[in-house]
């Protein structure tokens, strides 16, 4: 199997590295190749990657390139991980919001806006020119905001993936709790990208019995620790909400503690530098224990699974995995091309969602609400102009003041102008 990464010069690339090196039987990967305009990054990542897999007894090859169309060429599948703008526009969108008393946020709320403004007419073009140079491969979209991402991809006809981890990461915790293998727990996880819930915590499959209300009892202080929400909050919702869930619930808190203290960018910057010294150590052999902290937990198991169902022989019988794509009926209450974050069978045909049970309004209300505000989102990323990026403000539920929509209007245009030729 060929997979070629775009944005292979990213320092979360080691971590995919070594997720091929440990579940090379699940994916038999015989080379990879890293795509990436910024030379001396990927240099130093390309040679860490080598190393990793030589270390593990690997032997797949490991090709870096900054031409896309040579990196795709006769690849099974396109993983795209990119950041248009890098940590310096990401400071900013977790920055100007605040002055609004808004959420700042690279995902949500306007700052999710912009980078999805910046992003999608990359990703679309990326996308067409894999498909002129190799119709066949499947592209995995790692890139945020991977709903809005996915959904453009989709409705351009391209054979499509959106891949989170907040899922895989909330399987494996709740696993170290119940002290049982992750494969023993299918998680009721539905949503939207970075807007879902754990709606149940099943043993051993989609039929199995539900652990949620136990775990919930027995190690709530835990989870919502982790969560940054209160337990109370917790144990009266009876679910587990993301740790997105926290910039709805409590919003007015974040926006004051963020006031107070650097941004994320600021420090993920900072441990990008250190990492990228790292890597260019010639005794580097394994991903960093600092990787760990720059975010991604479990990204390299949940693209592997993925990438190996997808690429499976026709017929086999497929896994069930959390993606991102069309909601084809999923969830009643959304339109069909909405783009869901659920379990999904995966298999050579791509995903086919499973249909979620009933919901309570309090939960299909906030997705309905953001899904119109992705549809609006998406249209000011397709068409451009200032009134579309308005409108999408003011939809959002994190927003919704037209004084605000407004002025967030005014300063996501001045501080994203390089990155929006309409603007």
């Amino acid at each position: 199997m060929k997979l070629a990464v775009v944005g292979g010069g990213s320092t979360y690339t080691p971590e995919l590295i070594d997720g091929f090196a440990r579940l090379r039987e699940s994916f038999p990967l015989t080379e990879l190749v890293l795509v990436d305009p910024a030379a001396e990054r990927l240099e130093l990542v390309g040679g860490l990657a080598r190393r990793i897999l030589s270390a593990q007894g690997h032997p797949a090859t490991v090709v870096t390139t900054s031409r896309l169309e040579d990196g795709v060429a006769g690849a099974d599948a396109v993983l795209v991980q990119l950041r248009v703008g890098g940590q310096a526009a990401r400071a900013e969108d977790e920055t100007w919001p605040l002055e609004c008393g808004c959420l700042g946020q690279e995902t949500t709320g306007a700052g999710g806006l912009a980078k999805a403004l910046r992003t999608v007419p990359v990703v679309l073009d990326i996308a067409e020119r894999v498909r002129r140079a190799n119709p066949d491969a499947w592209i995995i979209d790692f890139t945020n905001p991977v709903g809005i991402v996915t959904r453009a991809l989709l409705r351009e006809g391209h054979k499509a993936v959106g891949l989170c981890n907040v899922a895989i990461h909330l399987q494996r915790k709740f696993a170290a709790l119940l002290d049982v293998p992750p494969s023993e727990l299918h998680l009721d996880h539905y949503g939207l990208n970075h807007l879902t819930w754990e709606f149940g915590v099943r043993l051993g499959g989609p039929g199995g019995e539900d652990v949620l209300p136990s775990l919930i009892d027995g190690h709530g202080a835990r989870i919502a620790e982790d969560l940054r929400l209160p337990l109370p909050l917790l144990t009266r919702l009876g679910v587990v909400p993301s740790y997105y869930l926290r910039y709805y619930y409590a919003h007015d808190e974040v926006v004051e503690e963020l006031g107070t203290k650097p941004s994320r960018a600021a420090e993920v910057a900072e441990m990008e530098r250190k990492l990228l010294e790292m890597y260019g150590d010639p005794a580097l052999r394994e991903k960093p224990e600092l990787l760990a902290q720059r975010g991604g937990a479990f990204y390299s198991e949940a693209a592997v699974a993925l990438a190996a169902s997808l690429l499976g022989a026709p017929g086999e019988q497929s896994t069930i995995q959390v993606v991102n794509t069309y909601n084809n009926g999923t969830l009643p209450f959304l339109p069909d091309d909405a783009v869901v974050e659920v379990p999904a069978h995966i298999g050579h045909d791509g995903a086919r969602p499973l249909r979620a049970p009933a919901l309570d309004p309090l939960y299909t209300g906030l997705m309905a609400h953001v899904t119109a505000y992705e549809d609006l989102a998406l249209d000011a990323a397709l068409r451009g102009g200032r009134e579309r990026v308005f409108r999408a403000l003011l939809a959002h539920p994190l927003v919704g003041q037209y004084a605000q929509a407004e002025a967030l209007t005014d300063r996501l245009l001045a501080h994203n102008g390089k990155h929006l030729p309409w603007a």
